[in-house]
């Protein structure tokens, strides 16, 4: 057995990743192609079963060789069905039957999973997660998604829809979010919502300010010119990121009352500000936190960058 191998597929809008991994999480093979939504997104699970043929073939090995696929994907999914659907990034409004095609198609047993809960996944089993039984993962990317592992298991939900972090209410007068209310996590500490904020904050602003005076000239802003600026001392971006900063730290440390978990994770895109990031949250998580919970929960950067997503959907594969 300790000679088999699994197969971590994470499906993206863009780009699908692949990779080849020992039982122990260890990456041997990984390559990736780009996402074909074409035609209602028909063409994308056949793909995926001939790209996985081909460098099975191409590496010499046979599909007994393998435990397991695990599938990380966008879009509701149906665990007893083996489905998914409303993945409008993919083109999936209806359902797929990515379980059922994918065995056929490949030999080898396939499991499904969202996505943000195999980053999860993935940093919880090989990253700043340390494999413990308790992590909340949360990603700060065009949006702010999330992964809540409990006990060692993935919480879903009635509805599956457990970890919907970006969504937590963290202004009730705030600005309006896609999901159709107000004041969500993701309208502030998203990549998206930061430069949100900084416009909306710039528009009253007077003083003197090198971010006022790049978006006073119709520039395009990034969260990152936000931040490198603010690590300047440029008192408008100041005033952004201590916003973003603080109502992040709120919500992750209610989350982190009600769950105590072992570690909070920050990944996605803005956590590429580091340590100058963690720091500003942490302080508002722990001004927030109940005394037990500031004690016993830390709060981290993820580690695994883009491979995240392939080691958890790997994880998926319980090999006993």
């Amino acid at each position: 057995m300790t000679d088999k191998k699994l197969i971590g597929v994470d499906l993206g809008g863009t780009t699908i990743k692949f990779a080849i991994l020992t039982l122990k999480g260890e990456i041997q093979q990984k390559w990736s192609m780009e996402t074909n939504i074409l035609s209602d997104g028909q063409l994308i699970i056949p793909d995926i079963i001939d790209s996985i043929n081909h460098h099975i073939e191409m590496y010499g090995m046979k599909a007994d060789q393998f435990v397991g696929i695990g599938l990380g994907s966008p879009g509701t999914i149906n665990f007893e069905e083996g489905t998914i659907k409303g993945a409008y990034n993919l083109n999936w409004q209806n359902s797929v039957y990515p379980v059922r095609d994918i065995e056929k198609g490949t030999g080898i047993p396939v499991k499904i999973e969202n996505d943000a809960n195999v980053a999860a996944l993935g940093e919880r089993w090989m990253g700043a997660g340390n494999n413990a039984n308790d992590v909340v993962f949360v990603t700060l990317g065009t949006g702010v998604g999330g992964g809540i592992i409990a006990n060692g298991n993935i919480l879903h939900g009635a509805a599956g829809a457990a970890g919907e972090i970006g969504h937590v209410t963290v202004d009730p007068n705030g600005f309006m979010c896609t999901c159709g209310k107000r004041g969500c996590l993701e309208t502030i500490a998203s990549a998206t919502g930061i430069v949100r904020v900084a416009r909306d904050r710039a528009s009253e602003y007077a003083g003197k300010s090198e971010l006022k005076a790049m978006l006073d000239d119709g520039q395009d802003i990034s969260a990152k010119d936000v931040f490198d600026l603010a690590k300047e001392n440029d008192d408008l971006a100041l005033i952004v990121v201590n916003y973003v900063c603080d109502s992040l730290g709120f919500a992750l440390a209610n989350i982190a009352n009600s769950l105590n978990p072992k570690y909070v994770i920050i990944g996605g895109g803005v956590s590429g500000a580091g340590k100058y990031l963690t720091d500003k949250v942490d302080a508002a998580m722990k001004k927030n936190e109940f005394a037990t919970i500031r004690e016993s929960t830390e709060l981290k950067l993820a580690s695994l960058g883009n491979e995240a997503g392939v080691i958890g959907a790997a994880s998926l594969i319980k090999v006993d």
